[in-house]
């Protein structure tokens, strides 16, 4: 824009100059036709290359300048432009960090996270670990105690026992128990035939058993309800033969006199009523074997 200026101003001095040397021309002529005029037209001329070349001066070096300042500018727009590319490029490769950083603090926080959740998960498998160990250990405690329990019932059912029976107190085991006791709740509920089973079971099993006497004297009884009378007597003087002395011997002798009346037998019913009489004449048994044997003779 000033070069354009600088070339206009130079023109327009320059038209100036011709119009002069025109307006002058002619007056000078006229004035002047002898060597002064051609000396002043000289001197003319050389004002105006003077001013001509002043003006090409002012006009080379307002170019110059112009130049000198364009290059200054020219220069310190490309440091601008480099100064900025370098920061950009400064800024790019902060960002580019600052991003890595990013993905870092991410990839980071996600193995925190499963870590975290595996600790979760490893914690609550401890709890339940710890939680089946204590219910088994419960189990097992409860399992030892059920165990002591059962053994000891198992004990206590083997161990022999002190009952009373017939007025009697003897040792027996705890199974001799459990079968006479079975075999006596069926005569008293009428199964004869099962109470027989049950007396003739116990007395195989147990031969020397302490209910020996008082099973054979049921044994007795059960037949004489089935009408085995020989049986019966059989199992009375076996009874009678080792336990002479039994509470229920008087009573065991009178089922015999009955067995022997129940088979016709009145000589040998006669014969045991009178042999009661003498052996437990103060028991009820001999006051109904004297009844007995009133109606026999």
């Amino acid at each position: 824009m000033i070069g354009h200026v600088v070339r206009r101003l130079a023109g327009s001095a320059a038209i100036g100059l011709a119009l002069s040397l025109l307006l002058v021309g002619p007056a000078t002529a006229a004035l002047f036709e002898d060597d002064e005029a051609r000396k002043a037209i000289l001197e003319l001329r050389q004002r105006v290359d003077a001013n001509r070349q002043a003006s090409e001066a002012a006009l080379q070096r307002i170019l110059d300048a112009q130049r000198t300042q364009a290059a200054a500018q020219s220069a310190l727009q490309a440091e601008a432009l480099a100064e900025a590319q370098r920061e950009n490029a400064t800024l790019r490769r902060s960002l580019i960090a600052l991003q890595n950083q990013i993905e870092a603090m991410r990839a980071d926080l996600a193995r925190f996270t499963g870590f975290n959740e595996q600790l979760v998960r490893d914690l609550s498998e401890l709890q339940r670990r710890q939680k089946d160990l204590a219910q088994g250990q419960a189990d097992l405690t409860q399992g030892q105690a059920n165990l002591g329990r059962v053994v000891e019932d198992r004990v206590r059912q083997l161990e022999p026992l002190k009952v009373t029976v017939d007025g009697r107190e003897i040792t027996v085991e705890p199974a001799e128990r459990r079968a006479f006791d079975a075999a006596l709740a069926s005569f008293r509920a009428g199964d004869f035939a099962g109470s027989q089973s049950g007396f003739l079971s116990l007395l195989a099993r147990f031969p020397r058993s302490g209910y020996l006497p008082s099973a054979l004297f049921w044994l007795g009884n059960a037949q004489y309800a089935t009408r085995d009378y020989k049986e019966a007597i059989t199992n009375f003087r076996t009874m009678l033969q080792g336990a002479p002395e039994h509470p229920r011997a008087a009573e065991a002798m009178l089922s015999i006199a009955n067995c022997q009346i129940e088979l016709k037998d009145a000589r040998g019913a006669r014969r045991t009523l009178d042999d009661l009489i003498k052996a437990h004449p103060q028991s009820e048994a001999a006051q109904a074997g004297k009844e007995r044997l009133a109606k026999l003779r």
